[in-house]
């Protein structure tokens, strides 16, 4: 080998490991918040924030037990545990346990979850053979050893428009397929002390990079799913706009009004609106890029 063909080598070599390093430093701030602590705090009535930064968790408190939504994945779930306990409620009383999605940041703490508390696992048909697989029967990341977690049993499988209720607590869910076949969006109604209130949790409008939308063998309705989702997500009306992940919400930046005072900082119609047609708008770009190659 020529010292001038090993310079070259030596100079590739130099820009791959510049690319990698540079990709990974992309993605780090995502999944960095995914684990980092957040106060947990009142949102309004007996619903809470007992999340991380990037990955949210909601607790439902009610005299008959407690409902989580989102168990995270499995290194969160002490962090749920002390956010619950910081409130001054039992991690123990957590009686039911939904999730918005069968992704392994929403759900990869389910199993510990319900080992530690006894909690009925309550899960959206289309994603109920994903989480008892512990993700091998997901339909894009089934190979992807990095998104798989531990199975979880599921005790009651949910349908479109299926009532979850404990207490004087009530939760619809709402089918909003395409990002996973069973993606559940979750409606309420709180009292802030003004008024009776509507609350949307967002399970996902996301297209992630490598979903298929046309032509797809695994996922054929892909795209008749995300249509659904979008014609869903119009319709439902909103005062507190929440998700599956804060940055949906702007959790970061509506948080510091919140503890300064202003107790309706979550209150955001106008927000939940703009974030629904963008995300359809992306939804759509994506659809006519995979048509026209």
């Amino acid at each position: 080998m020529t010292k001038h063909t090993s310079a070259i080598l030596g100079l590739a070599l130099s820009m791959i490991i510049t690319l990698i390093a540079t990709a990974n430093e992309a993605q780090s701030p995502n999944q960095q918040d995914w684990t980092e602590p957040f106060p947990a705090f009142r949102i309004a009535g007996n619903l809470y924030y007992v999340g991380s930064k990037g990955l949210a968790s909601y607790l439902i408190a009610t005299p008959e037990g407690h409902i989580l939504i989102n168990s995270n994945l499995e290194v969160n779930v002490p962090m749920i545990r002390t956010s619950v306990e910081s409130l001054g409620f039992k991690f123990s009383d957590i009686k039911i346990l939904l999730i918005s999605h069968a992704h392994y940041d929403h759900c990869a703490g389910s199993a510990t979850i319900k080992q530690l508390t006894g909690a009925k696992y309550m899960v959206m048909d289309g994603d109920v053979d994903v989480v008892e697989s512990g993700g091998k029967t997901d339909f894009q990341y089934a190979s992807d050893p990095t998104t798989l977690y531990s199975p979880a049993k599921v005790d009651r499988v949910l349908h479109d428009g299926d009532e979850v209720k404990l207490g004087n607590a009530t939760l619809k869910a709402h089918l909003t397929p395409g990002h996973t076949k069973g993606c559940t969006t979750w409606t309420m109604k709180v009292n802030d002390g003004s008024k009776l209130r509507d609350v949307v949790i967002i399970g996902s409008p996301n297209v992630n990079p490598g979903y298929k939308l046309v032509g797809s063998t695994v996922y054929p309705r892909i795209t008749e799913d995300y249509e659904k989702t979008f014609r869903v997500l119009h319709s439902l009306p909103v005062d507190y706009f929440l998700g599956a992940h804060g940055s949906y919400f702007d959790l970061e930046k509506k948080y510091p009004r919140l503890k300064a005072g202003n107790s309706s900082a979550l209150i955001d119609p106008a927000g939940y609106k703009a974030y629904v047609d963008e995300r359809e708008q992306a939804f759509r770009r994506e659809l006519k890029k995979q048509k026209t190659f």
